[in-house]
């Protein structure tokens, strides 16, 4: 088994699958981040695509977020800045892309995972996948995620959760619309992806890109913003004051 994770591609019936992976809960270190991104690019420029399933491996989290051991590992502002823009950009090419993306949510997501969770057009989840936005504790703040995080939940319930960094259950994330539905365990779930995945599989795409596009409208100056914003990230996890809180976090 790799320590640097994986990601894999699959193409069946005009549905696109991604999966990822990485031994320490689903994390997402720089690599994978644009793994998983070119894959995004990929399969969204592939013809015989109708739809994609965004989904990660094992039973356990959905995604564990950043890479704790790549965030101590940052010396420069330069060097923050491009971890964070990794985030950026697989957000900015989930919204770009012209296929409607399934999220497969199978257990818990913190910080980064819930920003691809966001930016993904339709979430299934189980009702274990509880989520948490985590930055501000660690001295960050949930900046590049923020954008995504906000227009799925709306203002209220993401400052909220930003700014107590508390975990919240899978019936609070679908009743503020990170998810669509959620599903007692994995298989229901799976059965779940599958039917709506091919239920889309079937429609037209040139009307899914054009419905993708008008539910999208308003994050026309994404580039610029999440870029300021991964600046931000990039600065503050330099501090003193982060590095002690990711070092504590570590030990948990």
């Amino acid at each position: 088994m790799s320590d640097t994770g994986r990601v894999t591609k699959e193409i069946r019936d005009g549905i696109g699958t991604i999966t990822f992976f990485h031994p320490k809960k689903n994390s997402l270190p720089g690599a994978l981040l644009k793994e998983i991104t070119a894959a995004v690019t990929d399969i969204g420029e592939n013809p015989a695509v109708r739809v994609m399933v965004l989904r990660s491996e094992g039973d356990g989290p959905f995604c564990a977020g950043a890479s704790f051991d790549e965030l101590l590992s940052i010396q420069t502002f330069a060097q923050g800045k491009e971890f964070f823009m990794g985030f950026a950009r697989l957000i900015l090419a989930m919204k770009k892309c012209p296929k409607f993306i399934i999220a497969r949510i199978q257990g818990k997501a913190v910080g980064g995972g819930v920003g691809v969770t966001a930016a993904a057009d339709y979430a299934l989840a189980t009702e274990r996948s509880a989520v948490k936005l985590s930055e501000l504790a660690l001295g960050i703040g949930p900046f590049v995620v923020g954008p995504a995080v906000e227009r799925k939940l709306g203002s209220g319930p993401f400052s909220a959760m930003s700014i107590d960094a508390d975990w919240r259950d899978a019936a609070w994330a679908k009743r503020h619309g990170l998810y669509v539905d959620i599903y007692p365990d994995i298989p229901a779930l799976d059965a779940a992806v599958a039917a709506m995945a091919a239920k889309l599989a079937g429609c037209s795409p040139e009307a899914m890109a054009l419905l993708k596009a008008a539910c999208w409208k308003g994050s026309e100056e994404w580039d610029q913003l999440l870029e300021s914003r991964a600046e931000m990230s990039g600065k503050l996890v330099l501090s003193a004051f982060t590095a002690k809180a990711i070092a504590a976090f570590k030990q948990q």
